[in-house]
C-alpha cells in the first residue's frame, strides 16, 4: 500500500482584521520547510454563506502569492466551483499558475452548492453538473496550446487557443461523495452517477470533509465498482480527504473541545451546532485525532489535507511535533 501524504489548506479566511501576503507566505514556505506535500485554497465567491460566517480569497490568487515563495509543494483547489468560473478565462489563469509555479497546480474541481453564487455567476444551480463537466473539458484542452473546438450544451468555441501551454497533463481531482447531512444541508448524503462518472476520468478523488469513515468505504466501494466497469485501475487514483483540525495541548477531552468550539465557530459560524462538527471533523485531543485520522486510512484514504482554523505557524508546528510523524508511518 502506498505512503501516505498530507497536504495543507492555505489560511484563506478572513477575520474582521483582514489577511495579509505576508502571512501567507509565512504559511506556505512554513508548511514546504517541514515537508507537507502540498498547499490548497478553498473557492466560496461569497460572503455570508449559509455554513462560513468568514469571507475567503480568491484561489487562484492566493496560490500564486504560495508559488512565489516555495519551491516543491504542489498548489490545488479543493474544490474549485467551476460553473462559477468561464472556461477559457480560467484555462488563461491556469495556465499562468502554471508558467509561474513549474507545473504545480493539482485542479480540485467540483460542482458547488450556494445558489447565490450560481445566480451571480449568470447560471443556474440545475446546470451546475453540465457546467462543471464541460468546464473540465474546455480548460483540460485549452492548456495543451492547440486550438480548440468545442459544441456543448452550455458553451460552444471554435478555433480557441490560449498559451503559455502546459509542458505537463493537467492533474484533475474530483470532490464528491456521501456525508453527514445537516438539516440544513442542500446535498442529498450520496455519491451520485454524474460524480462517479467524473471520478472516472480523474487522477484523485477528494472524499468530503462531513464524510464518516463509514461513508468514505460505501463512497469507495461504488470508485472501484465504477473502475471495474470502465476498465480502469484505481490504484491509479489519488484517494483524498479534506478535513478540518485544530490541535489543542491538553490530554482532558472537554478542554480541548471547549477550546475548538471557539475556532471552529469563529470560522463556521453556529448554523450548525459544535456536536455536528465533532461528528464529522477532526476534534478532540490529540490521541482521539489520530484515532480518527487512522479510521479515515483503514477506509483507503492516502492522501490527507487538513484545514487550519487559525492563521498563525503554531499549528503547523503541531502538526509536526505530534501528527506528521505518526502519519507518515502510516502504510
Amino acid at each position: 500500500m502506498s505512503e501516505v501524504e498530507v497536504g495543507a489548506f492555505l489560511p484563506t479566511f478572513v477575520y474582521d482584521e483582514g489577511r495579509t501576503g505576508q502571512e501567507i507566505a509565512a504559511f506556505a514556505a512554513s508548511a514546504e520547510e517541514i515537508g507537507l506535500a502540498s498547499l490548497w485554497a478553498t473557492d466560496h465567491l461569497l460572503h455570508g454563506s449559509l455554513f462560513y460566517a468568514v469571507p475567503w480569497l480568491e484561489p487562484l490568487a492566493a496560490l500564486t502569492y504560495a508559488a512565489a515563495v516555495t519551491e516543491t509543494v504542489d498548489l490545488g483547489t479543493s474544490v474549485l466551483v467551476m460553473p462559477t468560473r468561464p472556461p477559457v478565462l480560467l484555462a488563461k489563469q491556469i495556465s499562468t499558475l502554471q508558467a509561474l509555479s513549474g507545473d504545480r497546480f493539482i485542479l480540485g474541481a467540483g460542482t458547488g452548492w450556494d445558489e447565490r453564487e450560481f445566480t451571480v455567476a449568470g447560471t443556474e444551480k440545475r446546470f451546475r453538473g453540465v457546467e462543471t463537466d464541460e468546464g473540465i473539458d474546455i480548460v483540460a484542452g485549452l492548456l495543451t496550446g492547440d486550438p480548440l473546438d468545442y459544441v456543448g450544451r452550455r458553451t460552444r468555441l471554435e478555433g480557441v487557443s490560449i498559451a503559455p501551454a502546459m509542458t505537463t497533463p493537467l492533474r484533475l481531482w474530483v470532490g464528491g461523495g456521501r456525508q453527514v447531512a445537516h438539516a440544513n444541508s442542500p446535498e442529498r448524503p450520496e455519491m451520485p452517477k454524474r460524480v462517479l462518472e467524473r471520478i472516472g476520468r480523474a487522477d484523485g478523488w477528494i472524499a468530503r470533509p462531513t464524510s464518516t469513515p463509514d461513508q468514505i468505504g460505501l463512497d469507495l466501494g461504488d470508485i472501484a465498482a465504477h473502475f471495474e466497469d470502465i476498465g480502469r485501475d484505481i490504484t491509479d487514483l489519488t484517494l483524498a480527504h479534506e478535513n478540518f483540525i485544530h490541535l489543542v495541548d491538553t490530554d482532558d477531552p472537554d478542554e480541548a473541545r471547549a477550546e475548538q468550539k471557539l475556532a471552529f465557530t469563529k470560522i463556521m459560524g453556529d448554523g450548525r451546532p459544535f456536536e455536528y462538527f465533532d461528528q464529522v471533523y477532526l476534534t478532540g485531543t490529540t490521541n482521539e485525532i489520530i484515532e480518527k485520522i487512522q479510521l479515515r486510512a483503514s477506509a483507503g484514504i492516502r492522501y490527507f489535507i487538513f484545514h487550519t482554523l487559525e492563521p498563525s505557524l503554531h499549528q503547523l508546528d503541531r502538526w509536526a511535533e505530534t501528527l506528521l510523524p505518526y502519519i507518515r508511518g502510516l502504510h
